[in-house]
């Protein structure tokens, strides 16, 4: 399904000559054709699946968040203001992301539900927080919620 998405919003882009647009797919395209070929020899021979592609558009978004403050630090302002077209368009594939409250909320139930006791237990979090939430919360921010609740 989503993988149809952003097939349909590069035709829409095309027909509405939306330069950066375009680009922006096409880049998320290709990307996602490498990760097809990557993932054969895997026995997936008709693409990877959305939670893959959902984990693919998340670390192209933290990529380009890297870039900008790349880009900012070196006076760069007209290649951070790409990148950050580049990071709204991405954004329109995902799904809306958990505000910090719900993250919150999201991290003391796993911790439950998986009977965590301790920062041992972090790597059992994590797993069960990247299957249910595949594309809707950001990881890095998430492990330091379960490293503060699990100490």
């Amino acid at each position: 399904m989503l993988r149809q998405r952003l097939n349909d919003a590069l035709k829409s882009a095309m027909l509405g000559r939306d330069t950066r647009t375009v680009s922006t797919v096409r880049l998320i395209l290709a990307a996602l054709k490498d990760r097809d070929i990557a993932a054969r020899p895997r026995g997936v021979s008709d693409g990877i699946g959305d939670d893959e592609i959902l984990q693919m558009l998340q670390s192209m978004v933290k990529q380009r968040r890297e870039s900008i403050a790349l880009y900012e630090q070196g006076g760069r302002l007209e290649l951070a203001q790409q990148e950050a077209e580049e990071i709204a368009i991405i954004e329109r594939f995902l799904p809306t992301q958990l505000s910090p409250e719900e993250m919150a909320a999201a991290v003391a139930e796993v911790i439950a539900a998986v009977g965590a006791a301790g920062l041992k237990d972090m790597g059992r979090v994590m797993a069960a927080l990247k299957e249910q939430y595949a594309g809707r919360m950001d990881f890095t921010k998430a492990s330091a919620v379960v490293k503060q609740k699990l100490n």
